[in-house]
């Protein structure tokens, strides 16, 4: 069975802004606070005491026992929200949308991730508790990016207009959606218990956010992963001071498009500040506010306030307000006792905007952890790399440069032809010397003729690899069919396959393999052999 490790920064898969994050480039180490260490940690546990309010840890404990009241809780993660109260308590964050049924396998990781790191900062700093908080994006609008979820070759979809935030979603509707999974599942006591988990979280609840939290809390419950909903009165009044100064002064507007101009120099840029990076919303309505004609206007509709009217809204009614992605991180800092945020590359690149934000904010800045990624394998697929002689390095490969690659492995002969290409470029440049001494108008002649002749290797050498691949066609075949299964259209298994699919197979066992062999500080690609 293959050994080796995939470091993310050799996979391919990630940008030069995350890879040089994590080669820790020094042009870089204004845009965060801490690399995430172990021993970093102790001086982010210092700031963080000393910034975070108490009174907002009671505000916190008692909304989030206000947002499970009708969910059944694991000792773990009662305990857990308790522990908020108390001043040695902090939390490790990672956010998600509200995906149909977890959306991609990257849910399950990005958890994952959240619930070891507490683990290992309990057995590094003992006098301290760590509580794993997932944050739910219930107030996204973007509905068309969480109503389905692959299984195997499928798609299954929720058809639904939505409009407003997500997670105020009702759930009308997904009978239809449960009953198409239902099919492609089949018979067994592993599909049996994957039918009564969509049931019980999407036809048992009225709206998305608790359909998705009662999700979660089945999944990880037992290792006292806490849910938080940002949709809330009471935690948005604790932020209503930062939401005000975002209205009348503009600050992360300043600040982030100061932090894109040094960036854009080297790194395309991930998220763009608007002049105000907040939404009104409703029900069925999240549309931006803009600040025009000394209005506050709502987009798209006829309301219009003052900005009186805007502060007094804001004092009675701060739930009407929504942080766009700009903003959001600075809410859920200021709300929780947080040390460290865990996202994939996308979020951590748009997270390396926002520092400046932060310190005008007077924030600390949470450190910034790449999640976990893996490759999830069956044994049988562990034996056929094996029998092809396989590296997981060499499937993590564009393919055409696999089939290449592997090509020339099998060929009996050398199909590289740099050796003789060389020589023949010693040849011309010894032709070039002896025209440059008699006619140097035989010089343009000689350079044409090095060309063509390279040329003409070149093509042979096209050709030569073009017949090895026929003689190798059917073990290359299975080499490729191989990585197919592994990297579905050619992408992440990851970002593609929905955890259902393996648990159809592996039952409670995938879960307890995933907190066993992910390590959140190491920053690997993870081979897991179900």
């Amino acid at each position: 069975m293959p050994t080796d490790a995939i470091s993310y920064q050799n996979s391919g898969y990630f940008t030069p802004l995350i890879n040089d994050y994590l080669d820790q480039k020094p042009e870089l180490k204004t845009l965060y606070h801490r690399f995430p260490t172990l021993d970093n940690f102790k001086a982010q546990l210092a700031e963080k005491q000393l910034e975070y309010p108490t009174e907002n840890r009671t505000v916190l404990v008692k909304a989030i026992a206000k947002q499970y009241q009708n969910f059944t809780l694991s000792e773990t993660t009662n305990s857990n929200i308790a522990a908020i109260a108390n001043p040695n308590t902090f939390t490790i964050t990672t956010g998600h949308q509200l995906n149909l049924f977890t959306g991609p396998l990257y849910f399950l990781y990005k958890i994952i991730s959240t619930i070891n790191l507490c683990s290992q900062l309990k057995n590094t700093y003992p006098d301290y508790h760590f509580v794993p908080v997932y944050w739910m994006a219930t107030e996204d609008h973007d509905f068309d990016e969480i109503n389905y979820f692959n299984f195997k070759n499928t798609k299954v979809k929720w058809n639904k207009e939505s409009h407003g935030p997500v997670g105020r979603l009702t759930t009308e509707g997904l009978e239809e959606v449960f009953h198409k999974f239902e099919k492609e599942l089949g018979p067994g006591e592993n599909a049996a218990k994957l039918k009564e988990l969509f049931n019980n979280s999407y036809l048992k609840h009225q709206n998305l956010a608790d359909a998705t939290r009662y999700l979660a809390n089945e999944l990880f419950g037992n290792q006292g992963l806490v849910i938080v909903d940002g949709d809330n009165k009471e935690l948005k009044q604790l932020f209503s001071p930062y939401l005000k100064k975002e209205l009348i002064e503009q600050t992360s507007f300043k600040k982030v498009s100061d932090t894109n101009r040094l960036l854009e120099k080297e790194y395309p840029i991930q998220v763009n500040p608007r002049e105000i990076n907040l939404f009104y919303i409703e029900n069925q309505l999240r549309e931006r506010i803009i600040f025009e004609n000394q209005q506050f206007k709502i987009n798209n509709t006829e309301l219009t306030f003052s900005e009186k009217e805007i502060l007094d809204l804001l004092k009675q009614e701060p739930e009407k307000f929504s942080p766009n992605v700009i903003l959001r991180p600075l809410y859920q800092e200021v709300i929780l006792p947080n040390l460290c945020y865990i996202g994939g590359g996308g979020e951590l690149a748009y997270w390396l905007q926002l520092k400046a934000n932060f310190e005008a904010n007077h924030i600390t800045f949470p450190i910034l952890l790449l999640r976990n990624s893996a490759l999830l394998t069956s044994q049988k697929q562990a034996e056929k790399a094996d029998k092809l002689n396989l590296s997981w390095n060499d499937l993590f490969i564009n393919q055409q440069t696999l089939f290449t690659v592997k090509t020339a492995e099998l060929s009996t002969f050398d199909l590289d032809f740099t050796p003789q290409k060389e020589f023949l470029s010693l040849q011309f440049a010894k032709l070039t010397e002896i025209a440059a001494q008699t006619d140097k108008s035989f010089i343009g002649a000689v350079k044409a003729q090095e060309i063509k002749q390279l040329k003409g290797l070149v093509n042979l050498e096209k050709r030569l690899l073009k017949a090895e691949k026929k003689v190798y066609t059917e073990k290359l075949e299975r080499i490729l069919l191989l990585q197919n299964e592994l990297f579905p259209n050619q992408s992440l298994q990851e970002r593609k396959a929905n955890f259902s699919e393996f648990y159809l197979e592996f039952n409670d066992e995938l879960i307890q393999k995933l907190v066993a062999q992910l390590d959140p500080l190491t920053a690997n690609f993870t081979i897991i052999t179900l």
